[in-house]
């Protein structure tokens, strides 16, 4: 461990080191093309040059491997949703395609995402769904995953919203995005990325543990079956993140810093 951050707002503080300033997300912005060079765009940059990038920084820089996968097969021919935690900017972009396979991962991001000149419409090809910033463009977002759950394709979410570079533990995060799987009804699986100690060197290993699948409860009001999910799903990585065995960044609370 060589770096210290320290935090005052678990829900609300990000501490990525791109400092972008956000496009406006408004009723104009096309969440779902219908042309066939969108389509051609969207298979390129993802198969032909996403996924063996993915799989080559992955492997060879983090030694990375999947715990419990088999959980996802006997899904993978409808819609689900899967939540993980929000750790680093770059694998968290690969994993979901690699956890979805051939079966196309949408992952809701923040505006910033798709305000880099030059790589906005790269990271809509590869699947990235900004969060709208008004409520035309709401209108516009829920139509996109109603599509894309109509489509059979998989949503990916990270509920804690912001990076927390390397973070070791689950921060507590909101319901609100557990509204999608049961206003559709559709499995849900959380994936934990976990830090390991290498024997030689400061790069650690990343597992990701799946688990799930968790259903929403049908017998419930909707907001307690959003709930219910968001607890289950928090639980499930919490636990899971006992597994750290490594600390890179140290996150230490403002008030609890004290000589």
């Amino acid at each position: 461990m060589d770096k210290v951050i320290y935090y005052s707002d678990e829900l609300n503080d990000e501490f990525s080191e791109a400092k972008i300033e956000p496009r406006v997300i408004d009723g104009s912005y096309v969440y779902v093309y219908k042309s066939l060079w969108k389509k051609f765009t969207h298979f390129f940059w993802l198969r032909i040059v996403a996924h063996p990038i993915a799989s080559c920084y992955l492997i060879f820089k983090y030694h990375h491997k999947f715990i419990n996968k088999k959980v996802i097969k006997p899904y993978k021919k409808d819609a689900y949703f899967i939540y993980g935690n929000h750790t680093h900017n770059i694998c968290d972009a690969f994993i979901p395609p690699k956890i979805s396979g051939w079966t196309d991962a949408h992952v809701i991001v923040n505006p910033e995402n798709v305000s880099i000149k030059g790589m906005g419409n790269v990271v809509e090809s590869l699947g990235g769904v900004p969060l709208p910033s008004n409520k035309d463009a709401m209108k516009n977002f829920i139509s996109c995953i109603e599509t894309r759950v109509k489509e059979k394709k998989v949503i990916a979410i990270y509920p804690e919203a912001h990076i927390w570079p390397f973070y070791t533990k689950i921060r507590p995060f909101k319901d609100m995005s557990f509204r999608y799987p049961v206003e559709y009804n559709k499995p849900v699986f959380s994936y934990t990325n976990v830090y390991l100690k290498r024997k030689h060197g400061k790069t650690p290993t990343i597992h990701t543990y799946i688990d799930g699948p968790f259903f929403p409860d049908t017998t419930l009001s909707k907001p307690e079956a959003r709930k219910k999910l968001r607890d289950q799903v928090y639980n499930q990585m919490v636990l899971r993140s006992k597994e750290n065995t490594v600390e890179i960044i140290k996150y230490i609370k403002k008030e609890e810093s004290h000589d």
